[in-house]
């Protein structure tokens, strides 16, 4: 009989961070967001990760990208509009030194929203990914989540290669 303990996590984000243990995914990263709160919560309280905010995107992927360098896996949360502020540094950075940058966005600028500009950075997230060949996926469905986190952290590890997972609001319940 299965304990409560061994049960599999059945919210995004037990799910999202069972993920990156099992990836062995130890540095965490983040611009503080309401929306990844509770991954950030979760993260902070096991011992497993070293995590830490950070004053701007940037300085997440400098910090994730030397890491790595170092032998440590690590990943960066950010939500759609902090994403803005990151292709010159990916382009020039993880992109161009073939470093497995992690980011998890929590996704703004659809269903609802009320500024303007979250909309437009969320209308430009996906075709910069494409366009640095960054592999993202967009998380909408709970029974989808694990496999879809567990496999994009593994490409981006095999193939050294930055990839993205985007948390819909369709998953997360976004902000009201």
């Amino acid at each position: 009989m299965m304990s409560a303990a061994d049960a599999p996590p059945t919210t995004w984000h037990a799910i999202l961070r069972q993920a990156l243990k099992d990836n062995d995914v130890r540095l965490v990263t983040y611009v503080p967001d309401n929306v990844l709160r509770p991954l950030i919560d979760g993260i902070h309280a096991d011992p497993f990760f070293t995590a830490f905010p950070c004053a701007r995107e940037e300085e997440a992927v400098g910090i994730v990208t030397g890491a790595n360098m170092a032998g440590m896996r690590g990943i960066v949360m950010m939500q759609t509009s902090g994403f803005a502020t990151l292709p010159n540094v990916l382009a020039s950075l993880p992109v161009a030194f073939q470093v497995p940058v992690l980011m998890v966005v929590s996704e703004r600028g659809t269903m609802g929203e009320f500024n303007p500009g979250q909309a437009i950075v969320c209308r430009t997230m996906r075709p910069i990914l494409d366009s640095m060949g960054i592999e993202h996926h967009t998380m909408t469905r709970l029974d989808e989540a694990a496999f879809m986190a567990d496999r994009t952290i593994r490409q981006a590890f095999a193939t050294r290669w930055p990839a993205c997972l985007i948390i819909s609001p369709l998953l997360s319940g976004a902000r009201k």
